[in-house]
């Protein structure tokens, strides 16, 4: 069976529109002969007369009038799908997946998803919390389309690692605590502190920073969430270790004081694509927005108290 012709339909609902195929002929800038071959193939596609020509105008018949009215619908539809077709194709709509290390700020995801949203209001972000050697393994059987990892990490053929930032890592201390102004492993090691779980990259980086001079000492806790690191400090319970961009909002909060770590500790990332096939534009859109993040922050924390 011959399925409905969309052209000959608009034909016929600019006939009802104007009164005279003469009108319509003008309006969709075909020839009148062209007009009339619509309207006859689709009657006889719908076995049903649809239109009684008249001395001034054409008059819809019942079954014109039936057609016109659902037939508007569709032609709407299909104006939906065109342009539907026209955002995916040119990056602004579809569904990005994106896998999230747990040292990703927390503070700093919000603002990408925001910026993503005004740029390209069409594209979904659908985060997932996944460690970075599974997110590699993930990228590359095509679950995932874009991943934000520690760095470095083994090469894997197929898959692009951009650096992404370096993150200054400092320390949450309670207020009540009195620290130095560098808080050194040898200060810290002594006393309660909290971090990111095993496993995880971060975790890794710390315990290199202790075992550096000469320590192996146990967090006091340790946690996958940020915030709940955070919140340790805030309770006086213990300190906490995190990159700065983390405790942008805390520097200037009762409660807790922040002190950068001596030697130094920075928290490397890259974002990770497939190299083909070639990022659709909505993936292009997200690495857009990911690299307008690319700045690491490294500055001096005020201190509060």
């Amino acid at each position: 069976m011959r399925n409905l012709n969309l052209d000959q339909l608009q034909t016929l609902v600019a006939i009802a529109d104007l009164g005279t195929f003469a009108a319509a002929a003008q309006a969709l800038h075909l020839a009148p002969p062209t007009i009339s071959l619509h309207i006859k193939e689709l009657e006889s596609r719908m076995q049903a007369s649809l239109l009684v020509r008249g001395r001034r105008r054409a008059e819809l018949t019942p079954a014109g009038e039936v057609l016109v009215q659902e037939g508007r619908k569709l032609l709407v539809a299909s104006d939906d799908l065109i342009d539907l077709v026209q955002r995916r194709a040119t990056g602004r709509e579809g569904m990005v997946k994106v896998g999230v290390s747990a040292g990703v700020s927390t503070r700093l995801l919000p603002l990408m998803l925001e910026a993503l949203a005004q740029r390209n209001p069409g594209v979904e972000i659908k985060l997932e919390a996944v460690g970075s050697a599974e997110a590699m393994q993930r990228l590359k059987a095509a679950t995932l389309d874009v991943a934000i990892v520690a760095s470095p990490q083994p090469a894997m053929s197929d898959i692009e690692l951009t650096p992404w930032r370096n993150d200054d890592m400092v320390v949450l201390l309670p207020a009540s605590w009195n620290p130095p102004e560098h808080v050194t492993p040898d200060w810290l090691a002594g006393r309660r502190w909290a971090s990111f779980a095993p496993a995880t990259q971060m975790h890794g980086l710390i315990a290199a920073w202790f075992g550096q001079a000469g320590h192996n000492p146990r967090p006091f806790l340790t946690m996958s969430y940020p915030g709940a690191l955070k919140s340790l400090a805030a309770a006086s319970q213990s300190a906490a270790i995190l990159p700065l961009e983390e405790v942008q909002d805390q520097l200037h909060t009762p409660g807790v004081q922040v002190r950068h770590l001596q030697p130094s500790l920075t928290r490397p990332m890259a974002v990770a694509h497939r190299r083909s096939p070639p990022p659709n534009p909505a993936v292009q859109s997200v690495l857009g927005v990911l690299a307008a993040f690319s700045h690491g922050i490294q500055r001096s924390p005020t201190e509060s108290s």
